[in-house]
């Protein structure tokens, strides 16, 4: 996977980039990024990216000229159609849903914004997915383009050490994850459920479906409403409900 992102702050974003699993997903040849300061393609003397809105109001909103120009370069030099993603509080929220989606390219262009937003052209004649990471708003588009390239890496083949740990991660499956123990079994009178130790796997499948069951009704009851239970899933709720 290639992934490039236009950004006025490329030192942001390289340090995370080059340490744990991305720098590992690097290493296995897995995906290569490429920073591009957008400011690079501005075409006016003060190599200015952003100006007064029209009509008025607060703030500067970012020129289309450096960022159609910046993209339209990336393109030329590549085969593949990009997803080009749109960094914006006004976009959709992010889910798992959408990383296991966009792990599916091969090439990806993130564009990063600054001050009060867009100019409109951008969103209209440019690119393909809006993408929030939360109902609030950050200085700019760079940290939300870090948690979506750490999600989407981490997706692609042979990235992650055990290839199961990612589709049973939280949300992958449509529930959260169970709860997790590793040794001692007995940490200061505080013991691992006896099911973990027994060696009966399907007993212990069954624990842990019914502790994701427990905690996505306990913590993210929304998740449920959509969701396929199985008869088995149905009955254990109900004793949850009625206990």
């Amino acid at each position: 996977m290639q992934i490039d992102i236009l950004t006025l702050f490329p030192e942001m974003i390289e340090s995370v980039f080059n340490t744990s699993i991305l720098k590992k997903a690097q290493e296995k040849d897995k995906f290569q990024y490429n920073l591009i300061n957008f400011r690079d393609y501005t075409e006016n003397k003060h190599n200015k990216v952003d100006d007064y809105p029209y009509g008025g109001g607060a703030g500067m909103v970012l020129s289309p000229q450096p960022i159609f120009d910046a993209v339209e370069t990336i393109t030329k030099q590549k085969e593949t159609t990009p997803r080009i993603v749109l960094m914006c509080p006004q976009g959709e929220r992010y889910t798992q849903k959408k990383a296991e989606e966009l792990a599916k390219e091969e090439h990806l262009i993130i564009i990063c914004g600054h001050y009060e937003g867009y100019d409109e052209r951008i969103r209209e004649h440019l690119i393909s997915d809006e993408i929030s990471i939360g109902d609030y708003v950050l200085t700019g588009g760079e940290l939300g383009a870090m948690v979506v390239v750490d999600s989407v890496v981490r997706l692609l083949p042979d990235v992650l050490g055990n290839e199961e740990s990612a589709p049973q991660d939280s949300f992958s499956t449509g529930l959260l994850e169970h709860p997790h123990y590793t040794r001692p079994a007995d940490f200061r009178g505080m013991k691992v459920p006896e099911v973990l130790t027994s060696g009966d796997h399907a007993k212990i499948e069954t624990w842990r479906r019914q502790q994701s069951l427990k905690r996505t009704y306990e913590r993210r009851k929304d998740l449920l409403e959509n969701y396929s239970l199985t008869e088995e899933d149905k009955q254990f709720l109900n004793k949850m409900e009625n206990s």
